[in-house]
Order: C-alpha cells, then sequence, then structure tokens
C-alpha cells in the first residue's frame, strides 16, 4: 500500500495484512463481502464477526477482513510507526479507506471477479469506516451494514453524557442499587486511598500489578474501573463471549449480585467492587495481578488514542447525578493540551464531519444502520432512516454490534429479525447491481 494515498511526493509503501476464504465463492463475479478493519489485530474482528460467515454460504460470497493501518501486524514504517509524528501522522480513517478501496481494487482485478458487488460490513468504528466508504466510494461499494456505528457522536449534536447515562441504564437494569453502590465507590476510593496505609490496603486486596503510591495513580485507577463499567455495558451479550474479555452470558447482571446490599460503606464496599469488576478482569481465573494501563489488551489497540486526539475526537462526559460516574465536564481546551502534550498534535474535532457528512446525511444510500439499546454507543449511532436506502434498524435488547456476531440458542428475537434484514437488504443491493453496471456501460 502508498503510505500516503493523497500525495505524489511521498513514495512510501508497506504491507497490509488480509484475511480471505474462498470456501463458497462458486462462481464468477461472486459477491465479496468486505469488513472494514477497526482498532485492532483481525483476527479478533473475523473471529466476531459470525453474521458473515454464516451468510457467505447463502450468497456464494468471497469473504474477506482487511486490518487497519497502524493496528496489527499493518505497520508502515515497522517498529519505528509509533515513535515519531512524521511516522504516525499517516494514521487517519481517510488513509485507512484508500488501503481498503486500493485492496478492493486488486481483488477485482481478474477476470472472475471484475463485476462482483462487493458488500462492506463493519462494527463501532469499522462500521463508521463501512458507512463511509460506501458514502465516499458508491462506484465501487454497492452496500455497507454499519452496526453500532456513533457517526453523529462527532458532530457536537449529541448530548456529551448521552454515553455515561446509557451505561448507568444498564446497571440500573440489572439491579436498582448497583448503580448507587457504584456512584458511592469513588468518593470511598478517595477517602481509603487518602493515606498511605489505605493505598497499600487497595493494592493488596484488589492484587493490583503496580501499588498505588500518588494521585496519578488513583486518577488511572478511576479512569480503568470507567473504562470496566463501560465495556460491561458494551459487551453485555446474553451469552459467555470472549470480544474485550472473557465473559459470562449478561456480565452486567453477574456484576451486579455482587452489589446488591446498598448499606455497603469503605473496605467493605470496596471489597463488594473487586468482587464485582473480576467478572470482567479474572473471569477464568488466570489473572495473576490487575494491570490499569489496559482494559482491552486483548484487542491491541494502542493507536486509538493517537485517532482520538486527531480526527475521532467524541465529547462525552458525565455529571454525577444522571450516571454513575464521577463529575467530569467535557473541557475541549484542556482535552486538547493532553492531547498535545502527548502526541505533539493538535485535534481537529471538525473534520471527520467535513470529510463524510454528519448531520447532512440525506443522500447517503444502501446503508444499514443497526444499533442495540443496551450499547452506550447508540446515543452517537444513527437511530432514523435517512432515505429511502440508508436504514436505521433498533435491537431492543442488542448490546454493541451483537447482530455481527455469530447466531445463539439465547439471541432475542429482535436480533434475529435484524440479521433477517441484514440478508434482505444485501440481497436487493446484490439484485440491484448487474443494473448499476449496466446502465455505466461495464
Amino acid at each position: 500500500m502508498p503510505v500516503d494515498h493523497f500525495s505524489f511526493s511521498v513514495e512510501d509503501t508497506f504491507k497490509l495484512r488480509y484475511l480471505i476464504n474462498d470456501d463458497w465463492q462458486k462462481e464468477s463475479n461472486a459477491p465479496i463481502f468486505f469488513y472494514t478493519g477497526n482498532e485492532g489485530n483481525i483476527e479478533i474482528f473475523a473471529e466476531n464477526t459470525g453474521l458473515m460467515w454464516e451468510s457467505a454460504p447463502e450468497f456464494g460470497a468471497l469473504l474477506v477482513f482487511a486490518e487497519h493501518r497502524y493496528y496489527g501486524d499493518s505497520m508502515p514504517y515497522g517498529n519505528k510507526s509509533y515513535s515519531d509524528g512524521k511516522y504516525l501522522g499517516y494514521l487517519t480513517s481517510q488513509q485507512a479507506l484508500g488501503d481498503y478501496i486500493d485492496l478492493i481494487q486488486y481483488l477485482k482485478s481478474t477476470p472472475q471477479t471484475r463485476l462482483s458487488p462487493v458488500i462492506v460490513f463493519g462494527g463501532s468504528y469499522g462500521g463508521m469506516l463501512s458507512a463511509w466508504i460506501r458514502m465516499k466510494y458508491p462506484h465501487i461499494i454497492q452496500g455497507a451494514i454499519a452496526a453500532s456505528a456513533p457517526i453523529l457522536q462527532l458532530s457536537g449534536a449529541v448530548e456529551c453524557d448521552s454515553f455515561a447515562r446509557i451505561v448507568a441504564m444498564d446497571f440500573k437494569m440489572a439491579h436498582p442499587n448497583c448503580p448507587k453502590l457504584i456512584q458511592r465507590s469513588w468518593s470511598t476510593i478517595t477517602n481509603v486511598t487518602s493515606s498511605d496505609k489505605g493505598k497499600q490496603w487497595l493494592s493488596d486486596n484488589w492484587k493490583l500489578c503496580e501499588p498505588l503510591k500518588n494521585e496519578t495513580h488513583i486518577k488511572q485507577l478511576k479512569d480503568y474501573l470507567q473504562d470496566i463499567y463501560s465495556n460491561l455495558a458494551m459487551v453485555d451479550y446474553p451469552y459467555k463471549a470472549n470480544f474485550l474479555a472473557p465473559l459470562p452470558a449478561y456480565p452486567v447482571n453477574a456484576v451486579c449480585k455482587h452489589l446488591t446490599n446498598e448499606s455497603l460503606t469503605g473496605t467493605d464496599l470496596l471489597t463488594a467492587i473487586h468482587k464485582a469488576i473480576n467478572v470482567y478482569t479474572n473471569y477464568t481465573g488466570e489473572t495473576k495481578c490487575l494491570n490499569l494501563n489496559d482494559s482491552t489488551p486483548q484487542l491491541d489497540a494502542v493507536g486509538w488514542n493517537y485517532q482520538a486526539c486527531t480526527e475521532m475526537v467524541m465529547p462525552t462526559c458525565s455529571n454525577g447525578i444522571n450516571d454513575m460516574f464521577e463529575a467530569a465536564p467535557w473541557n475541549f481546551d484542556e482535552y486538547a493540551k493532553d492531547c498535545e502534550k502527548k502526541y505533539s498534535v493538535k485535534p481537529q474535532p471538525n473534520l471527520a464531519c467535513e470529510q463524510y457528512g454528519c448531520a447532512f446525511l440525506s443522500t447517503a444510500t444502501n446503508i444499514v444502520f443497526s444499533n442495540g439499546l443496551l450499547d452506550p454507543w447508540t446515543a452517537g449511532g444513527i437511530v432514523r432512516n435517512l432515505s429511502s436506502s440508508a436504514i436505521a434498524i433498533i435491537i431492543p435488547e442488542g448490546a454493541h454490534h451483537l447482530d455481527l456476531r455469530s447466531s445463539d440458542a439465547n439471541d432475542p428475537y429482535s436480533v434475529v429479525l435484524a440479521r433477517k434484514y441484514h440478508r434482505f437488504f444485501i440481497r436487493q443491493w446484490i439484485k440491484e447491481y448487474p443494473l448499476i453496471q449496466g446502465s455505466m456501460g461495464n
């Protein structure tokens, strides 16, 4: 791949990794089902996107999972990729879409695939990429399944505390005392760790890999807990799963079973909180100690913080009243200072909306936007039809891109129905494709 798709002066190239499966591709010009990889190793997404695998036999499709540049093994400058801004600056969604278009053109360069319709799939940031690639390259991409794609979170039109409110709602549905105790735990952590003895107690009892020594460590612990609660709400699937972490069915319920006694305070409360988060951090019993540096080590999503500091600025906040977190207002100036300190870059919060459109998407076609009401990212998702063929599907009992996952006996009917809609639209797009090609003179 070219490192820079939009320049005639940068001639550097790199190898982009992709996974391909042709078990069901029997005919010429078979559909290509293409996963627009997001922030992490591509294997994770191939293993957790059963919808594509289950649909491929029906459509005789070729399956392709493309890895996003700067993640997994797709490093434009090898070990130097993250060492300096001059190497890291090519980590953008626009460049990633350029990679995917080049790969698709390469895959379609044989006589057997020249007229293959391309249907893209993606979840979360990958879902945003699927929607955007259809919008930007409709002459190459025939349709898109964009699951749990919070593209409106970028626009500033979404209330910044909406994500936190949905997280709290999920925990309240599991048990009404659960979010109350989590809310109480923040001040309890502050009080207990105000002394060296308290820091030592928490470090020992929670089996932290690195003991708490100062205020920075306490903030890191709280940020880690907030990430865990948010992740639990996202992956509150109705069966055992291993996406962000190995988890039981309905993990939010499993967590809240430890947080029902409203009278808990002090170290008793923190002991219960530790048991609760153990559902996420040590469900398998194999974790030796708690590493506060990364709440999703399986994803290997180290580059996302850089993207969030450049074009993927998604304002989030909490007020501690309508949610279960400490009050944390959104302050763009502070956010920007932090980004400049970390990466020597200035965030461009309007860039993605300028590139792809956020509030003005009425011209979008052939996209299914699906969102689950258990998923906190639904707050920034498309939940109303944009046009006659840019459709919104709501999954009341669905967590984060549950509809992309493999079918399971415990699936709620709403997600079974959503997958039927996906296949209906895919069938329609493929049927329309020869007519489009004919009108273009191909």
